[in-house]
């Protein structure tokens, strides 16, 4: 009887060591998959800036990031564009932000005076061919992705009034 009862209690062990290893998926092998979606890991590209500069999207970072879509032609993209200039200005030191210009919709020129206009301070950078608005799987603009330092998205957002939005930012940076 006590051998029974010892070949139960190892065959339990091994069965639970075995779906912990094999069925359990730990926080820290989350998340395995890349997509425009929290819980994911962000998906990488490399754009331009206005200035030519190379900006990277994906993988760790020093801050977390606001990826936002725009157009100069937007109505809505220009109705938040003053608060996220000076939520930006705000917090500058612990957030980057990432204006991407849907420039295959858009016009240089266009996008120029925008920036001029709302004295933009972040870097815009120029999508002509959709490599980030594609990945992102962008239908509507503006569409903003905050990303954490560990690359991945943490929330999709589709226009906030700058309270709600600075809500946002201040979970971002105290995660």
């Amino acid at each position: 009887m006590r051998n029974r009862i010892i070949v139960i209690i190892i065959l339990l062990f091994i069965g639970v060591t075995v779906y912990l290893n094999v069925f359990q998926v730990s926080d820290t092998a989350k998340p395995a998959d890349t997509g425009p979606q929290a819980g994911y890991l962000a998906p990488s590209f490399e754009l331009a800036s206005l200035e030519g500069q190379p900006y990277h999207v994906g993988g760790t970072r020093d801050k977390p990031l606001i990826l936002n879509f725009w157009a100069s032609w937007c109505g809505p993209c220009r109705q938040e564009a003053p608060d996220l200039k000076a939520l930006y200005d705000q917090y500058q030191d612990r957030i980057d932000l990432y204006a991407v210009n849907a420039t295959h919709l858009d016009t240089i020129a266009d996008v120029k005076d925008t920036v001029k206009e709302f004295d933009f301070r972040f870097p815009v950078l120029l999508d002509p061919k959709g490599d980030a608005t594609g990945p992102y799987q962008v239908r509507a603009i503006p569409t903003s992705f905050l990303i954490d330092k560990s690359g991945k998205v943490v929330d999709v957002l589709y226009m906030l009034d700058r309270e709600q939005l600075e809500q946002k930012i201040k979970k971002l940076i105290s995660d």
